[in-house]
């Protein structure tokens, strides 16, 4: 068979963890990660050990990438309710708002009160990103009719999730959402199995609802990895999220091959939408190679720091062999060749 081709990956939710865990991830092994996993752009969440709800904080976090990233990287702006001051200028470096509405890594959870006030302030074309599970949905679509502020729910994980969003969609609300891979191919009886390794918010589901999930994927904008990685030490003491850089695409292509999913979809997903929901321009001068072998995942393989998958093991379709940003070829057969810092931070969208 030969090489499949396809345009450089983005992804819209990803946690670096740097700065203030790095012991976990920093710019430099997730972006590594991402470029191992074929994409060439990500957007890092804004819940890190100090919340970046300042701009100063966002200025800072910047620089930092700045000298590590070895792909393209843009990053989201929070609030708490609290910072509304700060947002003008937070717009001009920001590609988003994210907003945490369930308890997550780091505690960061806005009370729903606050939500219209903060939706009305940010009044942008750049969207707002939330983490809205079945409790808090209704609240969040609401807003939306009321502000036709562009809101994206992140990871969506049920159909008492994703039902109301598809229903505001067909009513014409700027809404758009993605799902996560874990969420697509683990379910609550893989729980058994993995123990800790399996934690994650939103939680894993029954199969009830991650096929409700794979049914209704033409109502779904993106797929997102929700890259969250942590040491196994911090999983065995009970820490939420999974890491997914490395592994989405290829568990993507073994599912083209089963059936469930159509290249251009998988194209649409995992790139052009995600460009479009972001404002970033297409980049025909970025793109990945892959090799068409079948193969079994490993945790001996993977570039970021965690170390570990939860689906270590498992047989998928379509290594990435090399990778081109921007003309430049900065992975192949396994190795970074970007030095750190030659990947570019993106804070124009829009």
């Amino acid at each position: 068979m030969t090489t499949i081709r396809l345009p450089g990956l983005v992804d819209l939710h990803v946690h670096l963890r740097d700065p203030g865990q790095i012991q976990k991830e920093d710019f430099y092994t997730g972006t590594a990660a991402a470029l191992a996993g074929g994409y060439t752009t990500v957007f890092d969440m804004p819940n890190n050990a100090e919340p970046i709800t300042t701009v100063t904080r966002l200025k800072h976090k910047i620089e930092i990438a700045r000298s590590k990233i070895v792909a393209d990287v843009g990053f989201y702006f929070g609030s708490l309710g609290d910072n509304l001051d700060e947002f003008e200028e937070a717009k001009t470096l920001a590609c988003g708002l994210k907003l945490y509405l369930n308890v997550t890594t780091g505690n960061y959870l806005l009370a729903p009160a606050h939500l219209l006030k903060i939706f009305r302030a940010w009044h942008s074309q750049k969207p707002i990103l939330v983490h809205a599970e079945a409790d808090v949905i209704e609240t969040v679509l609401k807003v939306t009719a009321k502000t036709n502020q562009p809101t994206h729910v992140c990871h969506v994980s049920s159909k008492a999730e994703l039902a109301p969003i598809i229903k505001a969609k067909r009513s014409g609300l700027p809404v758009t959402c993605g799902v996560t891979p874990h969420h697509l191919f683990l379910t609550t009886a893989d729980e058994k199995r993995l123990g800790n390794y399996g934690l994650v918010k939103p939680s894993l589901k029954p199969k009830v609802d991650q096929d409700f999930l794979w049914e209704n994927l033409e109502h779904i904008d993106v797929i997102e990895s929700d890259h969250a990685p942590h040491k196994p030490a911090e999983k065995e003491a009970g820490a939420f999220g999974l890491p997914g850089l490395e592994t989405t695409l290829p568990l993507l292509l073994q599912a083209e091959i089963d059936g469930k999913i159509h290249r251009e979809d998988i194209i649409k997903k995992c790139s052009t939408s995600p460009r479009s929901i972001i404002g970033l321009s297409e980049d025909p001068t970025s793109y990945i190679d892959i090799s068409p072998e079948t193969y079994e995942l490993s945790n001996d393989s993977l570039k970021t720091k965690c170390g570990w998958s939860p689906f270590a093991g498992q047989t998928v379709f379509g290594k990435v062999d090399k990778v081109t940003l921007r003309g430049k070829v900065v992975f192949d057969n396994g190795q970074v060749l970007a030095g750190a810092g030659q990947g570019k931070v993106i804070s124009k969208t829009f």
